[in-house]
């Protein structure tokens, strides 16, 4: 049995996470892209592990703090096996957002949704998860393409792509093992040639689309970011459109029940559900409780935009490896809290004053938003060698999480014998 990586650039995530913990009552997890499907449930019984059950009650008490609500104080270090799973199966989602989406540019479905909304869960791996596809997303570039790009293959020109999915749990019993009916938004990341190209608009943007009223200290995010989540056409309305429409739909439907609303992506889609969340809760009054789960996402806004979302109160838990590069841009880091600037590298507080001053006012300070699970990628069995490919890769996240134990003992005996197995290739005859 073989895992097999493949670099996420052009970010194509081809190994689904690690099937179900005992813990998992309802969503199963497997591969339609390795080369010969993982018993992840043999190998945990086989590690040695003492792995217990969680109780089905245990999730639906506990959900509010496992989505931030006392900003995961005591959860993170160690890592609470609740909240583990609850990690790891949102990952699955954001997963089945890449499993879906058509990456063959000679394809005439390229940048497009490979299955239809009834079966996308099933077909991209995720099994019995008690959700329903309720909404596809797609997101449109705002750059102005010249006229010799028609010369060029079609898959440069694509202005707008499929960027992931609305989904509602649906299911009783799963619906009673959350505690709430859980509505999941779950984001891709880069994938087309435009969407490179707005990666690298990294300048901070208003969020306001007055800019005629637009103040000094006003929120700001990544211009690509929000050109991409703003932007649409004439037949295909922005992703900012779609959210909206569809998340107020759903409320309406639910509207006596409790509901939870979580957002999760990986790199862009990790930018965007950070964007998605603020503008949610800036625009729906009486919105439910929203949390974002992140993975590997870069910086988005300013430290202004960074306080807007803290007194919203939307809840924010960033998966970051130390040794992925993506997370540490773009721009400059400043943290204006009076706690220890822990990314020294990047600071602009140890500039000359007026470097300093120059650097604020160019629009590229930046600021670490949310409260941050940190692993590394040194500490995975896995990872022989460090690169920027799989380090950055959302299988390699899912990894380090089901491995970490807590900042003394980074990584579990037990997934270190897991993950041995899981990556021995036996001796068969293939003809």
């Amino acid at each position: 049995m073989r895992l097999t990586f493949k670099s996420l650039f052009p970010f194509k995530a081809t190994i689904a996470p690690p099937q179900e913990r005992p813990c998992w009552s309802c969503c199963a997890i497997s591969s339609t892209t390795t080369s010969a499907p993982i018993k992840w449930e043999r190998l945990l019984v086989d590690s040695g592990e003492d792995h217990q059950t969680c109780p089905p009650s245990r999730l639906s008490k506990k959900w509010k703090e496992y989505h931030g609500i006392k900003n995961w104080e005591g959860l993170l270090d160690p890592l609470d096996d609740g909240l583990r799973d609850e990690i790891i199966r949102y990952g699955s989602f954001v997963e089945a957002a890449y499993q879906s989406f058509d990456f063959d540019p000679s394809s005439p479905t390229y940048a497009a949704c490979r299955y239809n909304k009834n079966t996308m869960l099933e077909r991209s791996g995720v099994h019995e998860c008690g959700y329903r596809v309720t909404k596809n997303l797609h997101a449109t570039s705002s750059i102005s393409l010249p006229s010799w790009i028609e010369r060029m293959p079609r898959w440069m020109q694509v202005q707008s792509s499929w960027i992931g999915y609305v989904a509602v749990c649906e299911d009783k019993k799963e619906i009673s093992r959350l505690g709430r009916r859980d509505i999941v938004i779950a984001l891709r990341g880069t994938a087309t040639c435009l969407e490179w190209l707005e990666n690298l608009r990294a300048t901070l943007a208003h969020c306001s689309a007055d800019v005629s009223d637009v103040q000094k200290d006003d929120p700001m995010v990544e211009a690509g970011v929000l050109s991409l989540y703003t932007s649409g056409t004439s037949t295909c309305p922005s992703l900012q459109q779609l959210l909206r429409e569809e998340v107020l739909r759903l409320l309406r439907i639910y509207r006596d029940e409790q509901i939870s609303l979580t957002i999760t992506g990986h790199s862009l889609g990790a930018s965007l559900a950070i964007l998605a969340a603020y503008d949610i809760k800036t625009t729906i009054k009486l919105s439910p409780h929203v949390s974002v789960i992140s993975f590997g996402g870069p910086r988005v806004g300013n430290p202004s935009f960074r306080h807007h979302l803290e007194q919203q109160g939307t809840k924010i838990l960033r998966i970051v490896n130390s040794d992925d590069l993506i997370t540490k841009v773009p721009g400059f880091f400043v943290e204006d809290h009076e706690d220890v600037i822990q990314e020294r590298n990047a600071r602009v507080a140890h500039l000359k004053g007026w470097i300093q001053k120059h650097v604020k006012e160019s629009q590229w300070v930046y600021a670490n938003i949310g409260h941050e699970l940190r692993l590394s990628s040194r500490d995975s069995l896995q990872l022989n060698s460090i690169n920027v490919a799989t380090c950055h890769d959302l299988k390699t996240y899912l990894d380090l999480v089901n491995g970490f134990v807590s900042s003394t003992c980074p990584f579990r005996a037990g997934a270190r014998r897991m993950l041995k197995k899981a990556t021995t290739i036996p001796s068969v005859n293939q003809n």
